[in-house]
């Protein structure tokens, strides 16, 4: 078997709460995000012990907190579960909903790195709804503009569902981002995973199309990084031996991206997994921190999860079949699982064609059309 994880993670996400207070993402693919479970101290101070090694090792290693709504977890109790992590890099990935000015003390005294999670301007947030069933752009901008004043830099994570994912669209939401003033923007196209399971009908030449259309917008006006814009410039780095020496997807071993989710569970792989049972797999987690070192954990991960063996061998029929398969990699666990009738060794999916194969052919087209 060619592929494997990686010995040691270069991050770990860690789900202080299920809770998303006060948003209700028509295309959110979690299970439990009306509930309020909390991250009891034990678990975190369990994940500390091996993560203040990893990060002594790797400078750039990084805590990450996810949700559900980070924030819902209020000031105290999120200080209490970052207190045991010695100097680790921390983030946290937030729907700038409840950002007031406490928050940003929060942050800036703790140094955290934040992204938002918004989807372009307003009529581009159409999903983006709050409990009550009102859009959330506005509430969302007010926090923004509080991060703004506060002078704390932001990245930002979009959701591009499949009525925004067209060529006409993709100029004015780069120029959103860039006008908003983040550092790093990250486009995810909506997947079917969790319990978001509406069948996507994306067109795959008019993704590639956005793509193409969103790659000579940033070119016009590089102010920010598009993360899927590095991904192809580091693999074509690769490929091409350039002063970029990060290996290819496809010969680079797997992070193990372990999920600490609320109650200690670890989750490999994809966090879209975590809170979801099988009856052949049961809950998908590797272990549970309050049980187990989350290292050994992760030195055992492919021996203690049965569903990774059927993974690795759907990575292989990539591998035989994807002419992409160098940049991809293989499909994602969770997308593969949730588009496949419950299997990990299907192929394609539908978040490869839009957002790997149409990003990469959208980037070569870009490039062939203004090479001089």
């Amino acid at each position: 078997m060619h592929t494997q994880l990686a010995r040691t993670p270069g991050s770990v996400i860690m789900q202080p709460t299920t809770q998303c207070l006060p948003m209700d993402c028509t295309y959110c693919y979690l299970p439990f995000r009306k509930m309020k479970h909390l991250m009891p101290v034990a678990v975190a101070k369990a994940v500390a012990d091996p993560v203040n090694e990893w990060a002594m090792a790797n400078p750039g290693f990084e805590v990450v907190w996810h949700g559900g709504e980070p924030l819902a977890a209020g000031r105290e109790h999120l200080a209490t579960l970052m207190a045991p992590f010695g100097d680790v890099k921390h983030s946290i990935q937030t729907n700038a909903a409840l950002i007031d000015d406490a928050w940003c003390e929060f942050l800036l005294k703790r140094q955290v790195r934040v992204g938002v999670s918004i989807d372009g301007p307003e009529d581009m947030n159409t999903h983006r709804l709050t409990l009550a069933g009102r859009p959330g752009f506005r509430v969302i901008m007010r926090g923004v503009e509080r991060l703004r004043r506060h002078g704390i830099p932001f990245s930002a994570i979009a959701v591009v569902s499949d009525s925004d994912l067209t060529p006409d669209r993709a100029g004015r939401f780069y120029d959103f981002f860039a006008n908003l003033g983040v550092t790093t923007l990250g486009v995810n196209v909506e997947e079917e995973e969790g319990v978001n399971l509406g069948v996507k009908h994306a067109d795959p030449a008019r993704a590639a199309e956005f793509w193409t259309t969103l790659v000579d917008a940033w070119r016009a006006n590089p102010v920010i990084r598009l993360r899927e814009v590095d991904r192809v410039l580091n693999f074509a780095g690769a490929v091409l031996g350039s002063h970029i020496t990060a290996p290819t997807p496809a010969s680079a071993p797997w992070d193990p991206m372990p999920t600490v989710a609320h109650d200690g569970g670890v989750v490999m792989l994809s966090p879209e997994l975590a809170g979801f049972t099988d009856s052949r797999f049961g809950d998908f987690t590797t272990g549970n921190v309050l049980h187990t070192g989350l290292d050994v954990l992760v030195a055992e991960a492919e021996d203690r999860t049965p569903w990774i063996t059927e993974f690795w061998n759907g990575v292989e029929a990539c591998r035989s079949s994807c002419p992409t398969f160098a940049f991809c990699g293989g499909a994602h666990a969770a997308n593969r699982y949730f588009e496949h009738d419950g299997r990990f060794d299907g192929t394609r999916t539908r978040y490869c064609t839009t957002a790997k194969i149409a990003l990469f052919e959208g980037v070569t087209r870009h490039v062939r059309e203004h090479r001089p």
